[in-house]
């Protein structure tokens, strides 16, 4: 495992196979954070053990070479992630990642609405997967089907909400963390908890600080590893 405590880079084979926890950036989509990762190695078979949306930020794993095949084993691991979810707007990609289609007022919203509202997430519950998402229909994607102005039926999926913490309020931001399963898509529940408020909500941003024990405190950005690697 390549984190931060590792001292010797010398002895490195992406080829025959390393895992890395990588700190992706903002802006860069998982598949975009795969393609550097394969010129700063040079190594072709490179794999993400879980998408992060290209707004998002946050912890990667990244397998190379016959570690690949493992890759299995970190998707199926719970996730942690911190966020931001803003009342009283929402969009059609229930991030920002498009223009706000509705504004509510939140007058009247308080903060024990707001700690009642996130009891209701918390355990298992169904979800439907947005349609702004990597998910394909018929070989397409469906976030390419949203731009067309296309909807389709997405079936509900079983995801966990193992823990929910408010951590700060300063509406109409919500300040949040959460542990939940693999699959679990933050787009929704931001949305879904501004249905619940009756005001609308959109997430406004997220980072994914772990997956299963790994944490991002101990992962390299991009820009990190390749100096680590060309200082060796």
């Amino acid at each position: 495992m390549i984190t931060k405590k590792l001292n010797d880079f010398t002895s490195l084979d992406f080829q025959a196979g390393e895992v890395i926890l990588i700190d992706k950036e903002k802006g860069v989509s998982s598949f975009g954070a795969v393609y550097k990762l394969r010129k700063i190695i040079n190594v072709k078979k490179v794999g993400h053990a879980g998408t992060l949306d290209p707004a998002a930020t946050g912890l990667l794993i990244m397998c190379t070479g016959k570690m690949t095949k493992q890759i299995y084993k970190y998707q199926d691991s719970d996730k942690t992630y911190t966020g931001i979810i803003s009342l009283g707007k929402t969009t059609a990609s229930m991030d920002g990642e498009t223009d706000f289609a509705t504004e509510s007022s939140i007058d009247g919203i308080s903060e024990n609405m707001i700690m009642e509202t996130r009891d209701k997430f918390v355990g298992d519950c169904l979800q439907i997967p947005p349609m702004y998402s990597a998910l394909k229909h018929d070989g397409k994607r469906l976030y390419k089907l949203a731009r067309e102005g296309r909807e389709v039926e997405r079936k509900p999926r079983q995801i966990t909400i193992h823990s929910f913490k408010i951590e700060k309020i300063e509406l109409p931001d919500v300040y949040f963390k959460i542990n939940c399963s693999k699959g679990t898509y933050l787009r929704v529940i931001a949305d879904d908890f501004g249905k619940h408020l009756g005001c609308g909500a959109y997430l406004k941003s997220l980072r994914r600080t772990a997956i299963g024990e790994y944490s991002v405190e101990n992962a390299f950005t991009l820009d990190e590893l390749r100096g680590k690697l060309e200082a060796n």
